[in-house]
């Protein structure tokens, strides 16, 4: 065993947390079918992998070590709550062979990847939509309950108990934890794209924590999104996506200041972005449309598309963004999209349209706690002069928001209306 010890041992946990998560609870949860013991043993390892690395160092294998250790635990947990013979032949699986042979996981198979062969194993279609996607989420991508529930606008507790169902539902189901067959991938298209996009949010914009950008995450998610484009060609919302998340991603160097707060988009430096990544982006979404089948990413992407294509703030072209958010309504209506459409109606009809359509969101409560609702409101109505009425909606924003970031940047806001 080699590696670092003492307080070096938790960066290197972070690292291989980051790369092996996923794999390890797949491991237990195939052997066990328990989604709740899988993670919990697996949180189990990386626990004793806190106490043990810093004295004995870092195994050569650290994800071997970790699934071992994981598989163990299981085993004492399986047997000291075995009642039934079923119980003690589910543990008897799981006693570790001398020589395991390869991990299945590493022979090549219909998915090139195996983080993405994982997402598409846990978008199993008899869960729901969005049930995929949130169990997909936490078990393999890692993102916490709270994350997860800030992505769906729900309260952390309903998300908790979702996906307590939906365990309970695979559990009395039967529902197999297995590699789809390549025929039966398209039918799992549509939950795995979610949880790509839904990772790279949270990388792009994290809905809480220090800082804005997380970096990782959202790196992963634009490699998953190549796999994926390359492993189903004829896909135009895979290809979508992937110009989705390379036209955002270009912009990142502007989007905060040297203190990482966010820098607002028409204040943006655009010497800054990734004029290549752009080219890619916009050269991978042509391709897409060509197909005539449009969907919610390759919309997304023309929206990202108009910002990227313009070199100042003054000539983006806020009416076809205003029509584009119109065209994504009807495909995926909901309020996030119609904030969205409210902002880009502020911007090409002037502010007092756009309020109107927020104050109508408002209204209707669907976005109850989510910051940017009165946050927007408050931007606009400090453009329209109606300053006391910003600066409440500036406080309103501040008791929601998520980030120290944006949190440090509205509190600016509301200091300059003062």
């Amino acid at each position: 065993m080699t590696g670092p010890g003492g307080g070096e041992v938790e960066g290197v946990l972070a690292a291989v947390h980051a790369e092996e998560w996923g794999r390890i609870v797949a491991a237990l949860i195939r052997s066990t079918g328990d989604w709740d013991l899988a993670e919990e043993c697996a949180q189990d390892a990386f626990a004793q992998a806190l106490v043990r690395w810093p004295v004995d160092g870092v195994p050569r294998r650290p994800g071997a070590w970790l699934t071992t250790t994981a598989r163990n635990r299981a085993l004492d947990r399986l047997r000291r709550d075995a009642v039934e013979a079923q119980k003690l032949r589910e543990a008897a699986m799981l006693t570790p062979n001398p020589d395991p042979g390869p991990d299945p996981w590493d022979d090549p198979g219909v998915v090139p990847d195996d983080r993405l062969e994982l997402i598409f194993t846990c978008c199993h279609p008899a869960l729901s939509l969005e049930t995929r996607v949130a169990l997909t989420l936490r078990s393999l991508a890692g993102l916490s309950t709270a994350e997860i529930a800030r992505a769906f606008l729900v309260p952390e507790r309903t998300m908790a108990q979702r996906l307590v169902r939906a365990k309970n539902k695979i559990r009395r189901s039967g529902i197999p934890f297995r590699v789809p067959p390549a025929h039966l991938l398209p039918e799992r298209l549509e939950a795995v794209l979610a949880v790509v996009y839904l990772l790279f949010n949270e990388g792009y914009a994290a809905t809480a924590g220090e800082a804005l950008i997380r970096g990782g995450l959202s790196a992963e998610a634009i490699r998953l999104g190549r796999v994926l484009a390359a492993l189903m060609p004829d896909e135009p919302e895979a290809h979508g996506l992937l110009a989705l998340m390379l036209l955002h991603e270009a912009r990142r160097a502007g989007r905060v200041d040297a203190g990482g707060d966010p820098v607002p988009l028409e204040a943006q430096d655009r010497t800054t972005w990734d004029r290549p990544r752009i080219e890619e982006g916009l050269a991978i979404l042509d391709r897409a449309l060509r197909r005539r089948r449009a969907g919610r990413y390759q919309v997304q992407a023309a929206i990202a598309a108009c910002h990227a294509s313009a070199t100042r703030a003054e000539d983006t072209d806020w009416r076809q963004i205003s029509l584009l958010y119109e065209r994504l309504t009807r495909l995926t209506p909901g309020p996030v999209v119609e904030l969205n459409r409210a902002v880009a109606v502020a911007m090409a009809d002037g502010p007092a349209a756009g309020l109107a359509l927020v104050d109508a969101l408002r209204d209707d409560g669907l976005l109850k706690g989510y910051h940017l609702l009165p946050a927007t409101r408050a931007d606009l109505l400090r453009r329209l002069g109606r300053r006391e009425e910003a600066a409440e909606a500036y406080r309103e924003a501040l008791s929601t928001v998520g980030t120290d970031a944006e949190r440090r940047f509205l509190a600016r806001r509301l200091q300059d209306l003062a």
